[in-house]
């Protein structure tokens, strides 16, 4: 589904990817990780058109989107839930959930409605303005407008970042029901061990560059990576 591959990464100048690659089945879950500062947010943002590319080729379906918008990428079919979750805060919550809402394939998709179950506390707050809720509930607010672009391929960075304890269950419990569904899923968390359940693959960058990629159980047999990449979580 998607093709990253070997791209480089710009800020202005600073080269800040080195020949990334990684690639995404049509339902399966990928995570992406390693420290702070290594490059996740920016493969993602280079994903998203954010981000000049200036080598390689991202894929998506078959079509390059090297040269397309953000707003373009969108409509192929991506969902992005961004760090810090950026939802309109002088919008109401039904306001931040239907402004960018598409419709689907009929047999799997989201509505409002079913969003409105899915994440049953936004239920009370439709008429509350964005702004305004806990971080919590931002959270859920941010992925239930992802799932009203109903979306071919997933992409949340900090799913669970700043969140208390019980909050963090929750979306943890509400992203294995979404990959149940059979949604493709990238995701960038902090969380390694509750990675490890949800991911089907998981690749490490540091520095710019790819240095480690396989399943839960190759990362769980492979302490020497995880000390030396993403530390004990």
């Amino acid at each position: 589904m998607l093709k990253v591959q070997e791209i480089q990464s710009y800020y202005g100048q600073s080269k800040i990817l080195f020949d990334v690659s990684l690639q995404i089945r049509r339902g399966q879950v990928v995570s992406l990780l390693g420290r702070n500062g290594m490059g996740k947010t920016t493969t993602i943002k280079s994903i998203m058109g954010l981000v000049e590319i200036r080598n390689g080729d991202i894929q998506f379906e078959g079509k390059s989107l090297k040269q397309l918008g953000t707003f373009e990428i969108s409509r192929l079919g991506i969902g992005y839930v961004p760090e810090g979750r950026r939802i309109f805060g002088n919008l109401n919550v039904e306001e931040n959930l239907i402004a960018t809402a598409r419709l689907g394939d009929a047999n799997r998709e989201w509505t409002l409605e079913r969003v409105l179950d899915f994440f049953p506390a936004l239920k009370p707050r439709l008429k509350q303005m964005g702004g305004t809720l806990s971080g919590g509930e931002q959270q859920m607010l941010a992925i239930g407008r992802a799932l009203l672009l109903n979306p071919k391929l997933l992409i949340l960075d900090e799913a669970t970042e700043g969140l208390a304890p019980l909050v963090r269950q929750h979306i943890w419990d509400r992203l294995a029901d979404i990959k149940h569904t059979g949604q493709a899923i990238l995701i960038i968390d902090k969380h390694i061990a509750r990675l490890k359940t949800l991911a089907d693959h998981h690749y490490i960058i540091e520095k710019g560059c790819i240095v480690w990629s396989g399943n839960s159980e190759a990362l769980d047999a492979d302490e020497q990576v995880t000390e030396k990449y993403i530390g004990v979580q």
